[in-house]
């Protein structure tokens, strides 16, 4: 065999080698690439993604897409050393620490289960800002946070509970109740409709006179983190998790409470935390979400204000990257793109 031949084979052979063993060998790092869009004035498997009961709605046109980032790796699921440099050299992906999407506290399920409560946060907080930006009232939730021993509503009422009505009347905040409640004079019985666990009962409760001489049932009770919306709202995206879609959930469902098409037909993506005042925060993998809207059609990109920097040193040819700060001013810069009317707010270049 020639020198030549042999040094071939030999480089075969360690090539050969190589792939084997980065194969086999688990490298503590996560790969990100563009995951599903879905519209959130569309249908995903023959479902609304919103749907809305108790209001009257709106026909849509277009989409408003909420982009996603899928991920390769992880506790229990290594990425190899191959997949790992292989995604070091796609620009259309990235390769993080593992650490940094499963922190060393936390298990895989309970990373995921953080992941379905940021969701659902998600979505109620959509539908709040909605709401609000349409100046429908919403009300916050009530809950039981103790009793006092002895009162009557002790042993009927307990911690955790969540109060949903008095006598039939939605509770909607703490004065609400609190005001129900002294409507009867003392010796009266008033009912509470409360919500415990996942079933909803009604319970009667006897009321006595306080030290001030109002009317009581020695309950103390705080608002909780939910909302009393006068309406249904449901919304159904499957097991994708994560708050990032909360600004897409919302315009959705403000298209679908007004009249005519907010996009025009435009095909919209966009990404972006929402708070019930319509603040619109800062997400993660900006980079591979504008990949995915691009890949579906977007042409327009809506982006939090604290994530343009990044989006615009990668954004695809033929995305259009608009600013948005809040609720209220991406809906006035959806209006000016479809009636090509005022300015639109642009993340700054550099």
């Amino acid at each position: 065999m020639s020198r030549r031949a042999l040094t071939l084979l030999v480089a075969g052979f360690l090539a050969l080698a190589f792939a084997v063993i980065g194969a086999m060998v688990p490298v503590p790092y996560v790969v990100l690439s563009p995951g599903p869009t879905e519209n959130t004035i569309g249908d995903v498997k023959g479902k609304p993604v919103i749907s809305i009961s108790g209001h009257e709605t709106y026909p849509t046109q277009g989409k408003l897409s909420m982009v996603t980032v899928a991920y390769q790796g992880g506790p229990g699921n290594r990425l190899d050393l191959v997949t790992a440099l292989r995604g070091w050299l796609d620009p259309t992906v990235a390769v993080v620490p593992e650490e940094s999407l499963f922190p060393k506290t936390s298990t895989p399920k309970e990373v995921e289960e953080q992941n379905t409560q940021e969701m659902t946060t998600s979505q109620e907080s959509a539908t709040a800002a909605a709401l609000n930006a349409l100046k429908i009232p919403i009300g916050r939730t009530v809950k039981v946070v103790s009793t006092n021993k002895g009162a009557p509503a002790d042993g009927k009422l307990k911690p955790g509970d969540e109060i949903t009505a008095v006598d039939g009347t939605p509770a909607t905040a703490l004065d609400s109740v609190a005001g129900a409640v002294r409507t009867h004079k003392p010796g009266e019985q008033v009912t509470f409709t409360v919500k415990r666990g996942e079933s909803e009962t009604q319970i009667p409760v006897s009321t006595i006179a306080g030290k001030d001489g109002s009317t009581i049932v020695g309950v103390t009770m705080q608002p909780s983190s939910g909302y009393r919306f006068p309406f249904k709202v449901d919304i159904s995206v499957g097991d994708i998790g994560g708050p990032s879609a909360g600004l897409m959930f919302s315009l959705g469902i403000y298209d679908k409470l007004t009249p005519g098409a907010l996009t025009g037909g435009m095909s919209i993506a966009g990404t972006g935390t929402i708070q019930a005042d319509g603040k619109v925060g800062p997400i993660g993998g900006i980079e591979q979400k504008m990949v995915g809207a691009r890949r579906a059609g977007a042409t327009v990109f809506l982006t939090p204000a604290d994530n343009c920097a990044d989006a615009v040193k990668a954004v695809p040819e033929g995305l259009r990257l608009v600013r948005a700060d809040t609720l209220e001013s991406a809906v006035k810069a959806i209006d000016a793109l479809r009636d090509h009317s005022g300015d639109v707010p642009a993340c700054p270049a550099g």
